[in-house]
């Protein structure tokens, strides 16, 4: 995080396009590395009945920086504007990057390392964390255990068709998800030529109502673990019906409150696959559930480079080719996920009765 917030910081020095473009870059390279690691200590600590909420406070976090996100960056732009002679988009790379730099900072301090290695933990304390998750079929990184070469944890998660069921899934997700990429161009489509404060204002419904939804869907989900697919596949079903309504109701207000309701289902089933995809993953070596997590993460990101081109402006005010093609999607992922709850029911069924 802390080269992540130096590198930010130099973005504002450059004086010419292309060096800004190499330093994107390295950031994107260094930030690759994040998400799959919180995933990885999330899971490392926490039993499956228990990664629900986690992973939902995890991607709260998210949904709270897209509410508020680009309302603070053009406060920041506005008010810095020309401060000690900088310009103020310089200014908000300043700002991000000193705000990284400070919590990698603390997060060095306070974030705990695995539980058999946290030197937090007594060793009485670190054999009670293991055993812990040992009674869930969790396994844990260990000093004595096994270890495997990076080659063969790769070999271990790219053979497991679980690893791939997920990667797929999630990239449904994430791909229906880049809508969040045009919340504003939407709403300014919807609404026509409203100012830039106003339509920061319309994203925050949007935020505020997947927050709630994402935060009460982790909470019953970790009471329901065995039902996590199909409560996914149930509001992957919410947002598709959400999503033809658009197409075909042309009234702006009614497609507001469906965007509002559609982005909603989308991110509740973030956080779910997320919780999802570790508990379907707890068995394996952690060396393994660490690339697979990482896999996922990745490989389901990817969908963000098409994603970027569903809403163009040629198709404002109905984007009837965006929704079109994100309604195809949610519809594979129903299946997807629809099928992973039955398989993993139908073998949870066949491991009890043995």
């Amino acid at each position: 995080m802390a080269v992540w917030g130096i590198l930010t910081c130099l973005m504002a020095v450059v004086k010419e396009f292309k060096h800004l473009v190499v330093l994107r870059v390295l950031i994107g390279c260094v930030e690759a590395g994040f998400a799959p690691g919180v995933l990885l200590v999330l899971s490392s600590w926490y039993k499956r009945t228990e990664q629900s909420k986690r992973f939902g406070v995890y991607i709260s976090a998210a949904i709270l920086s897209g509410a508020f996100g680009g309302l603070l960056a053009a406060l920041i732009v506005k008010h810095l504007e020309g401060v000690h002679g900088i310009r103020g988009w310089r200014w908000l790379f300043i700002v991000e990057g000193a705000a990284t730099i400070g919590w990698a900072l603390i997060a060095l301090f306070i974030l705990p390392d695995f539980p058999s290695s946290s030197r937090r933990l007594s060793e009485r304390e670190k054999r009670v964390a293991v055993a812990r998750l040992a009674t869930e079929n969790v396994t844990a990184i260990t000093a004595d255990g096994e270890q495997l070469s990076n080659w063969g944890a790769i070999k271990v998660s790219v053979s497991n068709w679980r690893t791939w069921a997920f990667v797929a899934g999630y990239m449904i997700i994430v791909g229906s998800s880049t809508l969040t990429y045009f919340y504003p161009t939407l709403i300014k489509g919807l609404f026509g030529n409203a100012s830039t404060e106003k339509i920061n204002f319309l994203t925050m419904p949007i935020y505020g109502v997947a927050f709630v939804c994402t935060a009460i869907t982790a909470y019953f989900s970790d009471k329901i673990p065995a039902w996590r697919g199909l409560v996914i596949a149930c509001w992957l079903t919410f947002s598709l019906i959400c999503s033809i309504i658009v197409c075909v109701v042309y009234d702006f207000t009614a497609r507001y409150v469906l965007l509002v309701l559609m982005a909603a289902g989308l991110w509740a089933t973030n956080a779910g696959t997320l919780a999802f995809a570790s508990s379907a993953f707890a068995g394996m070596h952690p060396q393994a559930r660490g690339v697979s997590l990482a896999l996922v993460n990745a490989l389901g990101n990817l969908a963000q480079i098409y994603g970027s081109y569903l809403f163009p402006d040629s198709d404002r005010p109905k984007y009837i080719k965006g929704f079109s093609v994100i309604s195809a999607m949610l519809v594979v992922g129903i299946v997807v996920f629809s099928g992973l709850h039955i398989w993993f029911r139908r073998n949870a069924k066949a491991l009890a009765e043995a």
